[in-house]
């Protein structure tokens, strides 16, 4: 199928405008993956807000060049057949799903990534997508602002229970 330069200019502006609108994104190597797995990771990724976009590495290189901080951090791992990940919500999120899905389909390389400007390599992925998310986080921190709270209110509950007896403890009807 071939291509015309007005396409390849469309899928580079495409592609330079979703790595304008991703909080950060992942060059995956899928060489020797179904098409069914491929497809099964494309509807992971879209649960946690996430994209892959199998992209042609010229045409990945050029729409880089409006990004420096993503061409530093990618350019170098644009060999062989690879797809770009773009991630919209969660960033851990998607490397999680990433990570958890190269544990179960070998064949598929996580080769570099890039969150907040910050070039990773396989080892940082994999350690981020070890992290909590968002939600888990504010649940952990209200648990923890709730703690002296509750502790308290039980304190003297206990209190009271000691000083009358069980019936002063109880609410009244």
């Amino acid at each position: 199928m071939l291509i015309t330069r007005a396409d390849k200019e469309q899928e580079v502006k495409n592609l330079t405008d979703k790595i304008a609108k991703s909080k950060g994104a992942f060059v995956v190597d899928f060489k020797g993956m179904k098409v069914e797995q491929v497809t099964n990771l494309r509807k992971k990724l879209h649960t946690s807000e996430s994209e892959m976009k199998v992209v042609r590495n010229t045409l990945a290189k050029r729409a880089l060049k409006d990004h420096p901080a993503v061409d530093k951090a990618l350019a170098t791992s644009l060999k062989g057949t690879n797809a770009l990940v773009f991630s919209y919500g969660e960033v851990n999120a998607t490397a999680k799903v990433l990570a958890d899905f190269a544990k179960d389909v070998e064949v598929l390389q996580i080769k570099t990534g890039i969150m907040d400007g910050e070039a990773m390599d396989s080892a940082k992925i994999n350690f981020l997508a070890t992290l909590p998310g968002k939600d888990q986080l504010r649940a952990q921190f209200l648990g923890v602002l709730n703690a002296p709270g509750s502790k308290l209110a039980r304190c003297i509950n206990e209190y009271v229970k000691k000083l009358g007896g069980e019936d002063a403890a109880a609410p009244q009807a």
